[in-house]
C-alpha cells in the first residue's frame, strides 16, 4: 500500500511540475528533456479533416528530434513546434487546478487533468477560452512521461485560424 501511495504521489508531483512548466512558458525542448522519456508519444485528438489548418491534430508524434531523424516531422518536438506556430497560449490564474484535483491511478500509472486557458490563432489573432484535458501515462521508473494525450476544442481552433 505504501509503495502504491508513493507512486501515486510521484505521478501527481511530476504532473504538477510538467503542467506548471507548460503554463509558465518554459521552452518546449526543456520541458520535453526534463519531463518526457526519449521515446515518448503525444497525440492531440481531433478530426483528420482539420489537419490542413491544425497540423498538430490526429497524429501520434513519437520520440525526440535528433540528427538521426532530422527529416522526420512527427517527433514530440514537432508537435510543440506545430502547436506554437499555429496557436498562442494565454494561461490565467485558473489554468491549472491544485494537484489534489488531479485524477491519479497509481496502479495503472495514469494522470488525468482538466486545465483551462485562452488560446488565439497566431495568424488571425482570433481567440477563444476553453477547458482541455491531458491524460499522461506510461511513466518510467524516473517518473518521466511516456505518453501525453490531449482533448481540446478543435472546432473553436478551426474557426480561429480561418480567415
Amino acid at each position: 500500500m505504501a509503495n502504491n501511495h508513493s507512486r501515486t504521489e510521484g505521478l501527481r508531483d511530476t504532473t504538477a511540475a510538467f503542467c506548471q512548466a507548460f503554463i509558465t512558458g518554459c521552452p518546449s525542448s526543456e520541458t520535453l528533456d526534463k519531463y518526457f522519456t526519449r521515446n515518448a508519444r503525444i497525440l492531440e485528438h481531433g478530426p483528420i479533416w482539420a489537419k490542413e489548418r491544425l497540423p498538430f491534430l490526429a497524429t501520434t508524434f513519437k520520440g525526440r528530434r535528433s540528427s538521426a531523424n532530422a527529416a522526420s516531422q512527427t517527433t514530440c518536438d514537432d508537435y510543440y513546434d506545430l502547436l506554437t506556430s499555429t496557436l498562442s497560449f494565454h494561461p490565467n490564474s485558473d489554468s491549472l487546478p491544485p494537484k489534489e484535483a488531479f485524477m491519479v491511478d497509481g496502479e495503472m500509472g495514469t494522470v488525468t487533468i482538466k486545465l483551462h486557458a485562452e488560446f488565439a490563432s497566431v495568424k488571425t489573432g482570433k481567440g477563444w477560452e476553453e477547458d482541455f484535458i491531458y491524460v499522461l501515462s506510461d511513466f518510467d521508473e524516473d517518473m518521466k512521461i511516456g505518453s501525453q494525450e490531449l482533448w481540446a476544442d478543435p472546432l473553436s481552433a478551426w474557426m480561429a485560424v480561418s480567415e
